[in-house]
């Protein structure tokens, strides 16, 4: 089998498409088939280092976050999945691994796929809606009549957070680049705001929520946006800001983290037609490297990139 990844940790020039050995799975573990995987911010990140006091120092390390596919065997203990059924979600962050022909990834890290739902379509919802998630319920605790802005509304975890706030009953204002605010209003943001003009210190518009997916604004201007009561929910988490949490419970930093009952919740949404990321450009793996280039270069797509494994 190939998948691709990289002797050490640095720059794109790294990344190798090579042979590996599937591992056998594990108690509460699973081998999974891969068919699509979607590319991810996180999956560079990891590549350049950014976590290594998580990820270690053994390499060869593989690459990607998010996939689909078909169960090829499962681990001891495994209940909820059967070779043979078709599944999304996340490879551990450790290992990574979904751009690859096959992963091994924990149980609860995986759904079924909705048999409305496309292999492609499915790919995608792992790592923003796990995002998204975390943050409108875990954190912020969203019920119907709340209202919520989304700065980077138009991202993939900005449309995922956008599609559950609504799911949950609330309103959503966001942000985003003056070329894509139709794109938000097709959502369902009911107050659009171009993030290069828009003054938000002067909006004056208060949120239960503040959900910053692009990773742009300050802890003080999220603050401000703020109603009394709410949380401002920051995907760039540092340990200074997870310091400063401790003492100010407004301040919420988010780090995906994947459960079984999430999953699931997510492929519900998906088969009700309440959640879909949508796909811009797919590539086969043997040009994956390419893609994966253009996009940490700064290439936008206008949604996911994928790379398909057959």
């Amino acid at each position: 089998m190939q998948r691709i990844q990289y002797d050490k940790y640095g720059g794109p020039e790294l990344m190798r498409l090579e042979n590996f050995t599937l591992a056998e799975p594990g108690k509460g573990e699973v081998a999974v088939k891969v068919k699509f995987a979607a590319i991810n911010p996180i999956d560079w990140k990891l590549r350049s280092g950014y976590l290594k006091m998580i990820t270690g120092k053994v390499f060869p390390r593989a690459m990607g976050s998010d996939f689909s596919g078909v169960v090829i065997s499962v681990g001891p203990g495994v209940v909820r999945f059967k070779p043979g059924d078709a599944v999304f979600g996340l490879a551990r962050l450790k290992e990574s691994g979904a751009l690859g022909q096959a992963v091994v990834t924990n149980d609860t890290f995986l759904a079924k796929k909705p048999d409305n739902i496309s292999f492609e379509d499915a790919a995608c919802l792992g790592t923003p809606g796990v995002t998204a998630w975390n943050g409108l319920l875990d954190k912020a605790k969203l019920a119907a009549g709340k209202r919520v802005f989304v700065n980077g509304c138009t991202g993939a975890v900005g449309e995922a957070t956008v599609q559950l706030a609504q799911m949950l009953g609330a309103t959503v204002a966001g942000s985003c680049s003056a070329g894509a605010m139709e794109k938000a209003r097709s959502l369902g943001v009911e107050a659009v705001f171009d993030y290069r003009t828009t003054d938000l210190s002067k909006l004056g518009m208060r949120f239960d929520a503040v959900y910053d997916t692009a990773a742009t604004m300050t802890t003080e201007m999220g603050f401000r946006l703020l109603s009394p009561g709410g949380v401002f929910l920051d995907i760039d988490p540092t340990p200074g800001k997870f310091i400063r949490s401790i003492f100010n419970h407004r301040l919420k930093p988010i780090v995906c983290t994947p459960r079984a009952d999430i999953l699931d919740g997510l492929a519900r949404a998906a088969r009700e037609g309440k959640l879909r990321l949508p796909v811009a450009k797919t590539a086969p793996l043997s040009e994956a490297i390419r893609l994966i280039t253009a996009l940490e270069g700064g290439k936008t797509l206008g949604g996911k990139g994928l790379v398909a494994m057959d």
